[in-house]
């Protein structure tokens, strides 16, 4: 795969559908890795299911969490995978294993978890009505990060692009720029609507390449600024955005933005229905709209990295948008053309000879004679859209791909294993150790894996009866977030919850359906039994 080569000289995002992944469960939240080799989806069951993006296949799927997966995030080298929960855990995976390393319990629903950019041993959580959360996997430890107003706990945060600086904003309208490894304040200013009136941060989003980020606020206005004019204007500064990308006519309210790879366009998903809204940085004019499904609910947008391809999530599938590839065979020699029928061909004088016995030798010169030159085919020149702007090399160490292992029909007819005679002998020599090995694998009982270690995180003056933004609103509802693209005249908590599980007695909460998935004939029936109440209803 050339990068280089796959540079368009039009416009440089996606156009139209590409088709769609499904996931077997409701998808809710998707993102690539650094590369854009693997995409991860978290679903509704609690699983996280990878796909291989170049070829549009399952990689891999681990079973993750109990409840509906809220977050996700890649480390900078394609190893690990962070993830949270709607019951408030937040987990990190070795995506080759699968295996967990470690998990965190928090009082409250999680927003967003972020790997640090380079360091893979620092993790960024948003947890409702409380700050920001800073945790080092190394020793399990937690840094609560300072925030402006005691009083407003409604926090969103997000490292910037190499991780010097955490950008933290409130309901205020407040923005802090903290130092990374001290958690200083070095810059902060406040976004207003024109007018003394303050407007909430609802996401900070950065540019993959460049200094840039974008702020997504309540009055429906996405305001892209420089990063380098925040750190230059410091403290209570007021610096001017590049851009307020906004939908004048339909005043749509924006669920997810994000920059593309080059950090040239950004993407807006409506909060109203399945729309993607796509401006140009530099110029702020508004070059596509895609419009998904109508009477869908948008829920996550990614750009993949390096590729005009975007990523949206509505009703459980994950949609892919990309661009429209016309085969053009005249791109390839100036002078072709498509024949719909043969053409005699007049051949010209010595066109096809091997040596021109007739052709003078000119002198070489310039570009001639450099072709007698010792031309490099072994060395690897690193790709430029994979390495950052002050790294010359590629990490050699990356997971780009899943290994996927061959589907065997019948596992028990081996063709490549040892022949029937030599696992007689071995029964034979090795007597009972080995025949109490046979027995746990024909009973397929694997090895006990090592149980993840807990940590719990203890933050003062957080109520511990939130309920995630996912799962519905709470009766009081001071913040509706969720409800601002209900249609008008929908009542009941029913459209504000599509993907709250239906919670049985059958298997820790979990709907009955996933909990009959994947059980043995004798766990099938304690888990009947113990569901008698949810049979009842579906009878």
């Amino acid at each position: 795969m050339n990068l280089e080569l796959l540079e368009s000289f039009g416009q440089n995002y996606p156009e139209e559908a590409d088709g769609t992944l499904d996931c077997i469960s409701m998808a809710l939240t998707c993102t690539f890795n650094r590369w854009g080799t693997l995409l991860a989806v978290g679903c509704n069951d609690g699983r996280i299911v990878i796909w291989d993006f170049l070829t549009r296949g399952i990689a891999k799927i681990i079973s993750a969490h109990i409840h509906p997966v809220c977050s996700l995030c890649w480390s900078r080298d394609g190893h690990k995978l962070v993830s949270a929960s709607t019951d408030n855990m937040v987990s990190l995976w070795d995506v080759l294993s699968g295996d967990c390393d470690q998990r965190f319990r928090f009082p409250s629903p999680i927003l967003k978890v972020q790997f640090h950019p380079r360091d893979q041993n620092r993790v960024l959580v948003c947890p409702m009505k409380s700050a920001p959360v800073m945790l080092t996997l190394s020793d399990s430890s937690h840094v609560v990060l300072p925030v402006d107003d005691d009083s407003d706990l409604n926090v969103v945060a997000s490292f910037d692009r190499r991780g010097e600086y955490i950008y933290t904003g409130n309901a205020k309208g407040k923005i802090l720029v903290l130092k990374t490894n001290t958690q200083d304040l070095v810059a902060s200013f406040r976004v207003t609507t024109g007018t003394s009136n303050t407007t909430a941060i609802k996401s900070i989003e950065f540019a993959r390449k460049g200094s840039c980020f974008l702020i997504n606020t309540a009055d429906r206005i996405i305001r892209v600024y420089d990063g380098r004019e925040i750190l230059t204007c410091g403290r209570d500064g007021e610096p001017e955005p590049m851009q307020k990308l906004q939908d004048l006519v339909n005043r749509t309210p924006w669920k997810k933005c994000c920059f593309s790879g080059d950090g040239e366009y950004i993407v807006a998903g409506s909060a109203r229905q399945h729309a993607l809204y796509i401006w140009e940085k530099s110029i702020g004019n508004l070059v596509k709209i895609l419009h998904g499904t109508r009477g869908e609910l948008l829920l996550d947008v990614a750009w993949h990295p390096v590729r005009p391809i975007i990523a949206s999530i509505s009703s459980g599938v994950v949609s892919i948008w990309a661009q429209n590839q016309v085969e053009n065979w005249s791109a390839f020699a100036p002078d072709f053309k498509e024949l719909d029928e043969n053409v005699e061909y007049e051949e010209r004088e010595s066109e096809f000879d091997i040596e021109d016995e007739d052709k003078s030798e000119p002198e070489q010169t310039g570009g001639d004679a450099a072709e007698d030159e010792e031309v490099d085919v072994t060395s690897v020149d690193p790709i430029a859209a994979f390495c950052s702007s002050d790294e010359d090399l590629e990490d050699t160490k990356a997971l780009l791909y899943l290994p996927i292992a061959p589907e065997v029909e019948d596992p028990e007819e081996n063709p490549y294993g040892p022949p029937p005679d030599a696992v007689q002998m071995s029964l034979s020599e090795d007597g009972v150790a080995t025949d109490k090995k046979r027995q746990a694998s024909s009973d397929g009982v694997q090895p006990p894996k090592k149980k993840p270690k807990t940590t719990t995180i203890d933050i003062q003056g957080v109520p511990n009866d939130e309920v995630h933004p996912l799962l519905g609103v709470k009766g009081d509802s001071k913040s509706k977030k969720k409800q601002s693209g209900r249609p008008k005249g929908v009542k009941g908590k029913e459209r504000d919850s599509p993907f709250k599980p239906k919670t049985s007695k059958g298997d820790r909460g979990m709907p009955l359906e996933a909990a009959m998935k994947g059980k043995a004939p004798s766990e099938l029936a304690q888990v009947l039994t113990g569901g008698g109440a949810a049979i009842s209803e579906l009878l």
